[in-house]
Parts: structure tokens; sequence; C-alpha cells
């Protein structure tokens, strides 16, 4: 399963999910599915403008603050 961090990142910097439209030019609804974790495709150019977004806030962001990899079956036992 992937999971995203948007809303956390935004939540850490006080920030919005229309500043993070503006900040990478991704249409705010995109911006709201990546935010709830409802997007059907990732696309790499967004995900490049977004990691590049909150690098501008923290040079320390990397890729995987902003996404990551979780084994379905570890995400079923937390449950």
């Amino acid at each position: 399963m992937i999971k995203f961090y948007i809303s956390d990142l935004l939540g850490k910097f006080k920030k919005s999910q229309r500043w993070l439209a503006d900040e990478t030019g991704i249409r705010p609804s995109t911006i709201g599915l990546y935010y709830s974790e409802n997007i059907k495709r990732i696309n790499s150019e967004d995900l490049n403008a977004i990691v590049k977004a909150f690098k501008a806030l923290d040079s320390n962001i990397k890729l995987s603050d902003v996404i990551d990899y979780i084994d379905d079956e570890s995400s079923s036992i937390t449950k």
C-alpha cells in the first residue's frame, strides 16, 4: 500500500492545500486526491514538484518524507 504524508507535512509547516497547488502548479483537486490518499495514478512530475515545494521549506525533506510503501500484511495487523 502506498502511504502519502502530504497532510502531515502541510500541518507541520502550517500550509494549505491551496498553497501546495500554487507552489507546484498541480490542480487543487489533484492535490486534494493526494492529500486524502485517494489518487488513482501517481505522476512522477507531481511527486517531483511536491518534494521540491516542501524542500523549499526544509532542505532536509526527502521523497520518503512525502510517500512510502507499507506492506499490506503489516498494515492489516495494525488495523
